[in-house]
């Protein structure tokens, strides 16, 4: 029995390279369950986006006149379940996989404002095989490889600063306001909310944890936080920042109210969306011209989102070489364009690799294995959605708060005394965070690159599809002047 249990650890060990890459099943495990906690939002937020809003025939998505947030729930953890498991075994990294944030607004907002969301999730889908068709043809990997390596290291900075705002955002610790600043410490510059205690004292916890190098330190950290905010709701009854029908609650918890669920079981089907999708709907209900445009929007938002966040992650977990490579790109690129395909086909928009995977690598994980782990606990969730809604936003957002500052630390790696490299790295840096997108960071940096460059008459020294991407971010920022000028509205 001893024999056989060592035989099949270390069958897990060559197949993932864990012991190859200075890790353990252990720590694997556990980096997988971390990045689970801190994106098993997604599993409720996604369906209040996608699921609540009607398209131009003013259906909901399942094609039903009320919205069926617990189906759109069930769908979004099972094609990211699938989706993480494919990611660790293909791709070997400890990458997981969700509906992506930004994407599935601009599809609710931008795109099914126009046409059915059966068309809609059709463009998603094509979105994601032209994606595809671009890995395949090694288009998309030679992009990623033709950047220098500062540039990378700016993007992994950038992402850090940007998934800590997040946290801090996430969590009501910073808010956005409608006049003054944009942005302002908690609620009008003060921190007294229970919510907000309780993600200062889960980050306080985590920060400990992590500067004395606890094993398990997010993980714990999320947990113990968890905890806390169900004994705080329990006693102060502080309810949710936002009801349908009342008026907002600004000291109340940000997203989910942490308390002990009244059933832990809950199933709907996820496979009843995948006959929702209509790839050539689109064409019929706009002009061809918009539908590229909305398309390319996709496409250029997707490919560099992902492509900074394995750049950001996988430099954390110590998996890009010096020269700037990481190991299995293609793998890992295929497995994300198979995301946008199958987000779309299943009716729950794009699906793409979460920067949250961070948490895991923070945890200690550096393989696949973790990905399978979160992927597995995904498809729990579709059982256990109950549960899963327990852990509110204050509690994980301190594991990006405290991700980010691991991520910041490779900034040392950058020259800012070469403005050549500093000026763009800079730019990515900065507008990360401060436009909340990777890809409007990553097509800051890589324009004022290439300009920099021309104008010191150093052309040369650009790699070709250095030029071919610049000019798309130029496109991609022009997209607005370019529908006004087509009079596309």
């Amino acid at each position: 029995m001893k024999d056989s249990k060592t035989s099949q650890i270390s069958g897990l060990d060559r197949f993932f390279h864990i012991s190859d890459r200075g890790s353990s099943v252990g720590r694997e495990v556990r980096g997988g369950l971390a990045t689970f906690f801190t994106m098993a939002y997604i599993v409720v937020l996604n369906p209040l986006i996608i699921a609540t809003v009607p398209d131009v025939e003013g259906q909901f998505i399942g094609d039903g006149s009320v919205p069926n947030i617990p189906l759109v729930a069930a769908g979004t953890a099972f094609v990211a379940g699938v989706l993480s498991i494919l990611m660790g075994v293909i791709g070997k990294v400890p990458f997981a996989m969700a509906a992506g944030l930004g994407l599935n607004a601009f599809v609710t907002f931008g795109i099914a404002s126009q046409m059915s969301w059966e068309s809609a999730m059709g463009l998603v889908f094509l979105e994601g095989v032209i994606i595809g068709i671009l890995v395949l043809t090694g288009f998309r990997t030679a992009v990623f490889n033709a950047i220098p390596p500062q540039l990378k290291t700016a993007i992994s900075v950038g992402i850090g600063l940007f998934i800590a705002l997040i946290g801090f955002v996430d969590s009501g610790f910073v808010r956005r306001v409608a006049a003054g600043p944009p942005l302002e410490l908690g609620i009008a510059g003060s921190l007294a909310s229970w919510p907000i205690f309780v993600f200062v004292a889960g980050l306080l916890l985590m920060v400990v944890l992590v500067a004395r190098k606890t094993k398990g330190a997010i993980l714990i950290g999320i947990i113990a936080t968890t905890v806390l905010a169900i004994i705080v709701q329990a006693v102060t009854k502080v309810g949710a920042a936002t009801v349908p029908g009342q008026d907002p609650n600004p000291a109340g918890w940000q997203l989910v109210v942490p308390e002990m669920p009244k059933e832990i079981f809950g199933f709907h089907n996820p496979l009843v969306l995948f006959a929702e999708f209509d790839p050539i709907g689109a064409f019929g209900s706009v002009s061809v011209i918009v539908a590229l445009l909305l398309i390319f929007t996709l496409l250029i938002t997707d490919f560099f989102d992902t492509m900074g966040t394995i750049v950001g992650v996988g430099g954390q977990a110590g998996l890009v070489k010096e020269d700037g490579t990481l190991p299995r790109t293609r793998e890992i690129l295929l497995v994300d364009s198979i995301g946008a395909a199958a987000g779309g086909a299943g009716s729950v928009s794009s699906n793409t690799t979460y920067i949250e995977s961070a948490a895991g690598v923070g945890e200690g994980a550096r393989t696949g294995l973790a990905s399978v782990v979160t992927g597995v606990l995904f498809l729990l969730a579709i059982f256990f959605s109950p549960l899963v809604a327990v852990v509110p936003y204050e509690a994980a957002a301190p594991a990006l708060v405290v991700v980010g500052f691991l991520m910041m630390t490779s900034i040392r790696e950058i020259d800012f005394t070469d403005y050549e490299i500093a000026i763009p790295a800079f730019l990515t840096i900065v507008l990360m965070p401060f436009t909340y997108s990777i890809a409007t960071g990553i097509g800051a940096g890589f324009v004022t690159f290439v300009l920099i460059k021309l104008i010191k008459g150093k052309a040369r020294e650009l790699h070709a599809l250095m030029w071919i991407v610049a000019a798309l971010f130029a496109v991609y920022f022009a997209l607005g002047p370019i529908k006004t000028l087509l009079n596309l509205g």
